[in-house]
Protein backbone atom coordinates (compact mmCIF):
# COMPACT_ATOMS: atom_id res chain seq x y z
CA UNK A 1 0.00 0.00 0.00
CA UNK A 2 2.69 2.57 1.16
CA UNK A 3 4.09 2.07 -2.14
CA UNK A 4 1.32 2.27 -4.24
CA UNK A 5 0.47 5.42 -2.60
CA UNK A 6 3.89 7.08 -2.63
CA UNK A 7 4.17 6.53 -6.98
CA UNK A 8 0.56 8.07 -6.40
CA UNK A 9 1.68 11.02 -5.06
CA UNK A 10 4.41 11.06 -7.52
CA UNK A 11 2.17 11.29 -10.12
CA UNK A 12 -0.05 14.22 -8.99
CA UNK A 13 2.96 15.98 -8.17
CA UNK A 14 4.58 16.06 -11.31
CA UNK A 15 0.56 17.10 -12.86
CA UNK A 16 0.62 19.78 -10.54
CA UNK A 17 4.18 21.14 -11.53
CA UNK A 18 3.22 21.32 -14.82
CA UNK A 19 0.15 22.73 -14.37
CA UNK A 20 1.01 25.81 -11.77
CA UNK A 21 2.08 29.05 -13.51
CA UNK A 22 5.40 30.25 -12.56
CA UNK A 23 5.31 33.14 -10.30
CA UNK A 24 6.46 36.95 -11.49
CA UNK A 25 9.16 39.29 -9.89
CA UNK A 26 5.96 41.79 -9.26
CA UNK A 27 6.08 44.28 -6.28
CA UNK A 28 4.02 42.63 -3.22
CA UNK A 29 0.40 44.32 -3.17
CA UNK A 30 0.90 47.27 -0.24
CA UNK A 31 -2.70 47.95 1.57
CA UNK A 32 -3.87 51.48 1.00
CA UNK A 33 -6.38 51.53 3.16
CA UNK A 34 -9.83 49.24 4.50
CA UNK A 35 -12.87 49.52 3.20
CA UNK A 36 -14.94 49.66 6.66
CA UNK A 37 -18.01 51.28 5.52
CA UNK A 38 -20.76 48.65 6.12
CA UNK A 39 -23.09 49.17 2.92
CA UNK A 40 -20.20 48.23 0.61
CA UNK A 41 -19.73 44.58 2.06
CA UNK A 42 -19.49 42.81 -0.96
CA UNK A 43 -16.68 44.55 -3.15
CA UNK A 44 -17.09 43.36 -6.87
CA UNK A 45 -16.00 46.16 -8.86
CA UNK A 46 -13.99 48.79 -8.89
CA UNK A 47 -12.60 51.98 -11.20
CA UNK A 48 -10.64 55.30 -10.69
CA UNK A 49 -10.28 58.87 -12.07
CA UNK A 50 -7.32 59.78 -11.13
CA UNK A 51 -8.72 61.39 -7.72
CA UNK A 52 -11.31 59.42 -6.41
CA UNK A 53 -12.42 55.67 -7.10
CA UNK A 54 -15.69 54.08 -7.49
CA UNK A 55 -17.01 51.04 -6.28
CA UNK A 56 -20.02 48.81 -6.56
CA UNK A 57 -21.28 45.71 -4.61
CA UNK A 58 -22.23 42.13 -6.01
CA UNK A 59 -25.61 42.07 -6.80
CA UNK A 60 -27.92 44.60 -4.90
CA UNK A 61 -31.58 45.50 -5.63
CA UNK A 62 -30.79 48.80 -7.51
CA UNK A 63 -28.09 50.64 -9.33
CA UNK A 64 -25.68 52.26 -7.13
CA UNK A 65 -21.89 53.34 -7.39
CA UNK A 66 -20.11 54.14 -3.97
CA UNK A 67 -17.76 57.28 -4.93
CA UNK A 68 -14.64 57.00 -2.35
CA UNK A 69 -11.78 58.83 -1.50
CA UNK A 70 -7.69 57.29 -1.22
CA UNK A 71 -8.75 56.65 3.06
CA UNK A 72 -11.48 54.69 1.33
CA UNK A 73 -14.26 56.53 3.24
CA UNK A 74 -17.64 56.62 0.92
CA UNK A 75 -18.06 60.74 0.14
CA UNK A 76 -20.96 60.02 -1.64
CA UNK A 77 -23.31 57.72 -4.04
CA UNK A 78 -24.53 58.16 -7.24
CA UNK A 79 -28.18 55.90 -7.79
CA UNK A 80 -31.15 54.77 -9.53
CA UNK A 81 -33.97 53.00 -8.85
CA UNK A 82 -33.28 50.42 -12.02
CA UNK A 83 -33.30 47.27 -10.15
CA UNK A 84 -30.10 44.82 -11.64
CA UNK A 85 -30.35 40.96 -11.55
CA UNK A 86 -27.04 40.54 -10.61
CA UNK A 87 -24.50 43.15 -10.86
CA UNK A 88 -20.58 42.29 -11.17
CA UNK A 89 -18.44 44.64 -12.37
CA UNK A 90 -17.48 48.26 -13.25
CA UNK A 91 -15.84 50.08 -15.93
CA UNK A 92 -15.38 53.49 -16.40
CA UNK A 93 -15.30 55.20 -20.38
CA UNK A 94 -13.44 58.44 -20.74
CA UNK A 95 -16.38 60.79 -20.29
CA UNK A 96 -16.94 59.53 -17.25
CA UNK A 97 -19.87 56.70 -18.15
CA UNK A 98 -20.08 54.35 -15.10
CA UNK A 99 -20.75 51.17 -17.15
CA UNK A 100 -22.29 48.14 -15.03
CA UNK A 101 -21.61 44.61 -15.97
CA UNK A 102 -25.13 43.40 -14.62
CA UNK A 103 -24.27 39.70 -16.02
CA UNK A 104 -23.93 36.74 -12.87
CA UNK A 105 -25.44 33.48 -13.59
CA UNK A 106 -24.23 30.96 -10.90
CA UNK A 107 -27.37 29.13 -12.01
CA UNK A 108 -27.31 29.73 -15.84
CA UNK A 109 -30.64 30.25 -16.10
CA UNK A 110 -31.14 34.02 -17.49
CA UNK A 111 -32.44 34.41 -21.16
CA UNK A 112 -30.43 37.77 -21.49
CA UNK A 113 -27.74 39.62 -19.46
CA UNK A 114 -26.92 43.57 -19.31
CA UNK A 115 -25.19 46.76 -19.24
CA UNK A 116 -26.47 49.54 -17.06
CA UNK A 117 -24.50 53.10 -18.27
CA UNK A 118 -24.74 55.44 -15.60
CA UNK A 119 -24.03 58.82 -15.80
CA UNK A 120 -22.01 60.77 -12.79
CA UNK A 121 -25.63 62.65 -12.63
CA UNK A 122 -27.07 58.71 -11.74
CA UNK A 123 -29.15 58.65 -15.03
CA UNK A 124 -29.22 54.49 -16.05
CA UNK A 125 -29.87 53.36 -19.52
CA UNK A 126 -30.28 49.38 -19.88
CA UNK A 127 -28.99 47.42 -21.94
CA UNK A 128 -29.37 43.60 -22.80
CA UNK A 129 -27.45 41.39 -24.25
CA UNK A 130 -27.98 37.29 -25.67
CA UNK A 131 -25.19 34.86 -25.82
CA UNK A 132 -25.10 32.95 -28.70
CA UNK A 133 -24.05 29.68 -27.29
CA UNK A 134 -26.29 29.37 -24.37
CA UNK A 135 -26.20 30.94 -20.77
CA UNK A 136 -22.52 31.98 -18.65
CA UNK A 137 -21.70 33.24 -15.46
CA UNK A 138 -19.82 36.72 -16.37
CA UNK A 139 -17.50 38.76 -13.66
CA UNK A 140 -15.12 41.03 -15.65
CA UNK A 141 -16.13 43.67 -17.83
CA UNK A 142 -12.98 45.20 -19.94
CA UNK A 143 -14.03 48.04 -21.87
CA UNK A 144 -11.31 48.91 -24.70
CA UNK A 145 -10.62 53.16 -25.48
CA UNK A 146 -13.10 53.01 -28.28
CA UNK A 147 -16.27 52.30 -25.50
CA UNK A 148 -16.33 48.48 -26.84
CA UNK A 149 -17.59 46.58 -23.64
CA UNK A 150 -15.49 42.44 -23.63
CA UNK A 151 -17.40 40.13 -21.29
CA UNK A 152 -14.95 37.12 -19.80
CA UNK A 153 -16.49 33.99 -18.56
CA UNK A 154 -16.19 32.68 -15.04
CA UNK A 155 -15.58 28.62 -15.48
CA UNK A 156 -14.62 26.16 -12.69
CA UNK A 157 -11.84 24.54 -15.55
CA UNK A 158 -10.31 27.92 -16.49
CA UNK A 159 -11.81 27.88 -19.94
CA UNK A 160 -13.01 31.05 -19.87
CA UNK A 161 -15.00 32.64 -23.46
CA UNK A 162 -14.57 36.14 -24.07
CA UNK A 163 -17.31 37.91 -25.75
CA UNK A 164 -18.42 41.62 -27.10
CA UNK A 165 -21.33 43.06 -29.13
CA UNK A 166 -22.41 41.83 -32.84
CA UNK A 167 -23.09 45.22 -33.32
CA UNK A 168 -24.01 48.69 -31.76
CA UNK A 169 -25.69 48.46 -28.69
CA UNK A 170 -29.28 48.98 -28.35
CA UNK A 171 -31.47 50.15 -25.14
CA UNK A 172 -33.39 48.36 -23.89
CA UNK A 173 -32.02 45.69 -26.74
CA UNK A 174 -31.77 42.88 -26.29
CA UNK A 175 -28.26 43.06 -28.86
CA UNK A 176 -26.78 39.44 -29.89
CA UNK A 177 -22.74 38.92 -28.49
CA UNK A 178 -20.56 36.96 -30.34
CA UNK A 179 -17.47 34.72 -29.52
CA UNK A 180 -14.05 36.31 -30.18
CA UNK A 181 -11.77 34.07 -28.30
CA UNK A 182 -11.39 31.94 -25.23
CA UNK A 183 -8.37 31.76 -22.53
CA UNK A 184 -6.89 28.63 -21.05
CA UNK A 185 -5.78 29.62 -17.16
CA UNK A 186 -4.13 27.88 -15.12
CA UNK A 187 -3.28 27.07 -11.32
CA UNK A 188 -0.99 28.50 -9.18
CA UNK A 189 0.33 28.48 -5.90
CA UNK A 190 -0.94 31.59 -4.66
CA UNK A 191 -2.65 31.44 -1.55
CA UNK A 192 -6.35 33.16 -0.93
CA UNK A 193 -9.90 32.60 -2.28
CA UNK A 194 -12.74 31.05 -1.33
CA UNK A 195 -12.27 28.02 -3.12
CA UNK A 196 -9.27 25.97 -2.71
CA UNK A 197 -7.49 25.09 -6.03
CA UNK A 198 -10.23 26.06 -8.26
CA UNK A 199 -9.92 29.81 -7.16
CA UNK A 200 -7.51 30.57 -9.29
CA UNK A 201 -8.49 29.50 -12.59
CA UNK A 202 -12.03 31.80 -11.60
CA UNK A 203 -12.36 34.71 -13.37
CA UNK A 204 -13.66 37.50 -10.98
CA UNK A 205 -13.05 40.89 -12.62
CA UNK A 206 -11.12 43.19 -15.41
CA UNK A 207 -9.83 46.46 -16.04
CA UNK A 208 -7.93 48.15 -18.99
CA UNK A 209 -5.44 50.82 -18.54
CA UNK A 210 -6.08 54.48 -18.69
CA UNK A 211 -4.26 54.43 -22.20
CA UNK A 212 -5.53 51.41 -23.37
CA UNK A 213 -2.15 50.02 -23.70
CA UNK A 214 -3.18 47.14 -21.13
CA UNK A 215 -5.62 44.52 -20.24
CA UNK A 216 -6.03 43.17 -16.94
CA UNK A 217 -7.89 40.19 -16.04
CA UNK A 218 -7.99 38.60 -12.19
CA UNK A 219 -9.10 35.67 -10.87
CA UNK A 220 -9.37 34.94 -7.00
CA UNK A 221 -5.93 34.81 -6.48
CA UNK A 222 -3.85 36.41 -8.93
CA UNK A 223 -3.99 39.02 -11.92
CA UNK A 224 -2.93 38.63 -15.53
CA UNK A 225 -1.83 41.60 -17.44
CA UNK A 226 -1.91 41.36 -21.58
CA UNK A 227 -0.21 43.71 -23.47
CA UNK A 228 -2.29 45.95 -26.13
CA UNK A 229 0.01 48.50 -27.70
CA UNK A 230 -2.99 48.93 -30.13
CA UNK A 231 -5.68 49.18 -27.68
CA UNK A 232 -7.07 46.09 -29.06
CA UNK A 233 -8.48 43.91 -26.32
CA UNK A 234 -9.35 40.81 -28.31
CA UNK A 235 -5.69 40.60 -30.08
CA UNK A 236 -4.15 41.51 -26.69
CA UNK A 237 -5.62 38.77 -24.84
CA UNK A 238 -3.92 36.30 -27.80
CA UNK A 239 -0.76 37.39 -26.07
CA UNK A 240 1.19 36.01 -23.30
CA UNK A 241 0.30 38.25 -19.99
CA UNK A 242 2.41 39.04 -17.29
CA UNK A 243 1.20 37.34 -13.79
CA UNK A 244 0.99 39.33 -10.53
CA UNK A 245 0.36 37.80 -7.01
CA UNK A 246 -2.72 38.74 -5.03
CA UNK A 247 -2.25 36.55 -2.26
CA UNK A 248 -4.32 36.11 0.65
CA UNK A 249 -7.39 37.80 -0.50
CA UNK A 250 -10.59 36.17 1.01
CA UNK A 251 -12.55 36.81 -2.16
CA UNK A 252 -10.60 38.96 -4.52
CA UNK A 253 -13.10 40.21 -7.32
CA UNK A 254 -12.49 44.22 -7.64
CA UNK A 255 -9.52 45.32 -9.70
CA UNK A 256 -9.17 48.20 -11.27
CA UNK A 257 -5.71 50.51 -12.83
CA UNK A 258 -4.67 54.24 -11.39
CA UNK A 259 -3.94 56.62 -14.44
CA UNK A 260 -0.36 56.31 -13.22
CA UNK A 261 -0.24 52.19 -14.15
CA UNK A 262 -0.94 51.23 -10.36
CA UNK A 263 -3.08 48.03 -9.90
CA UNK A 264 -5.78 48.17 -7.70
CA UNK A 265 -7.31 45.55 -5.83
CA UNK A 266 -9.88 44.64 -3.68
CA UNK A 267 -12.48 42.00 -2.45
CA UNK A 268 -15.92 41.29 -0.62
CA UNK A 269 -16.23 41.81 3.25
CA UNK A 270 -16.24 44.56 5.82
CA UNK A 271 -12.98 45.36 6.91
CA UNK A 272 -10.93 43.99 3.55
CA UNK A 273 -8.30 46.02 2.47
CA UNK A 274 -7.79 48.19 -1.18
CA UNK A 275 -4.16 46.98 -2.02
CA UNK A 276 -1.87 48.76 -4.86
CA UNK A 277 0.85 47.22 -6.85
CA UNK A 278 2.86 50.33 -8.33
CA UNK A 279 3.81 50.61 -11.36
CA UNK A 280 2.24 47.48 -12.58
CA UNK A 281 1.67 48.55 -16.50
CA UNK A 282 5.50 48.86 -16.73
CA UNK A 283 5.80 45.17 -16.21
CA UNK A 284 4.35 44.73 -19.56
CA UNK A 285 6.23 45.71 -22.90
CA UNK A 286 4.40 47.38 -25.32
CA UNK A 287 6.95 46.93 -27.65
CA UNK A 288 6.45 43.13 -27.20
CA UNK A 289 3.06 42.65 -27.53
CA UNK A 290 3.25 40.96 -30.86
CA UNK A 291 4.29 38.01 -29.23
CA UNK A 292 1.29 34.73 -29.27
CA UNK A 293 0.78 33.55 -25.93
CA UNK A 294 3.55 30.74 -25.15
CA UNK A 295 2.53 26.88 -24.80
CA UNK A 296 3.14 26.22 -20.95
CA UNK A 297 2.13 29.66 -20.17
CA UNK A 298 0.01 31.13 -17.31
CA UNK A 299 -2.56 31.45 -19.58
CA UNK A 300 -3.00 30.81 -23.36
CA UNK A 301 -5.95 32.45 -25.80
CA UNK A 302 -7.14 30.53 -28.88
CA UNK A 303 -9.94 31.11 -30.96
CA UNK A 304 -13.46 30.75 -30.59
CA UNK A 305 -13.88 27.23 -32.03
CA UNK A 306 -10.40 25.72 -30.76
CA UNK A 307 -11.01 22.97 -28.65
CA UNK A 308 -8.86 21.64 -25.55
CA UNK A 309 -8.92 20.41 -21.40
CA UNK A 310 -8.51 22.83 -19.08
CA UNK A 311 -5.47 22.55 -16.71
CA UNK A 312 -7.88 21.45 -13.71
CA UNK A 313 -9.97 18.71 -16.03
CA UNK A 314 -6.58 17.17 -17.04
CA UNK A 315 -5.39 16.99 -13.42
CA UNK A 316 -8.29 15.89 -12.26
CA UNK A 317 -8.14 12.93 -15.39
CA UNK A 318 -4.29 12.05 -14.75
CA UNK A 319 -4.72 11.27 -11.20
CA UNK A 320 -8.13 9.19 -11.70
CA UNK A 321 -6.17 7.66 -14.25
CA UNK A 322 -2.91 7.35 -11.87
CA UNK A 323 -5.30 5.92 -9.37
CA UNK A 324 -7.04 3.53 -11.42
CA UNK A 325 -3.88 1.69 -12.79
CA UNK A 326 -2.22 1.72 -9.08
CA UNK A 327 -5.00 0.25 -8.29
CA UNK A 328 -5.29 -2.17 -11.45
CA UNK A 329 -1.45 -3.35 -10.63
CA UNK A 330 -2.27 -3.95 -7.21
CA UNK A 331 -4.90 -6.34 -7.99
CA UNK A 332 -2.42 -8.42 -10.71
CA UNK A 333 0.06 -9.06 -8.44
CA UNK A 334 -2.19 -9.97 -5.35
CA UNK A 335 -4.29 -12.18 -7.74
CA UNK A 336 -0.74 -13.64 -9.27
CA UNK A 337 1.20 -13.49 -6.25
CA UNK A 338 -1.15 -16.32 -4.89
CA UNK A 339 -0.42 -18.91 -7.53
Amino acid sequence: MTSRWGALLAVVSFVLALSVAPATAAEAPATVCTVSDRRINELSGLVSDGQRWYAINDGGSKVQVFVLGRDCAVQRVISNPLDPYDVEDLARASDGTLWLSDTGDNDKKRETVALVALTPQGKATLYRLTYPDGQHDVEALLLDPKGTPYLVTKTPFGDSGIYRPAGALKSPGPTPLEKVGSLDFRTTDTPGGPVAGFGSVLVTGGAVSADGKVVALRTYTDAYLYPAPDGDVAAALKRSPVRVPLPNEKQGEALAFEPDGTLLSGGEGVGEPIRAVRGATALVSAADGGAPAAAGGQASTGTGDQKGMGALPALVLAVCLAAGGLFVVGKLRRRFGRK
